[in-house]
């Protein structure tokens, strides 16, 4: 199972609208307002980098109201 956090920066005002969509995506394990830099921060899983990849191009980026995303999978050294 590999796992990441996805940074997510907003249209102003969006940050809520865009956490609660992404919430209802499968694999998503969290996605939570914050302030900074970014917006949102999503933990989510997936079987595969490939499908991490898959998941986060097409289902997170499709949601409305985002306009940058970073995906930082998560590593155990």
């Amino acid at each position: 199972m590999v796992q990441a956090y996805i940074l997510i920066q907003t249209e102003v005002g969006r940050a809520t609208a865009v956490a609660e969509s992404i919430a209802k995506i499968p694999g998503v394990i969290t996605a939570e307002d914050v302030t900074g830099p970014y917006d949102v921060i999503v933990r989510a899983e997936a079987e595969s980098i490939d499908e991490l990849g898959r998941l986060v191009v097409a289902n997170v980026q499709q949601v409305e109201g985002i306009t940058r995303t970073l995906t930082c999978p998560v590593v155990r050294l």
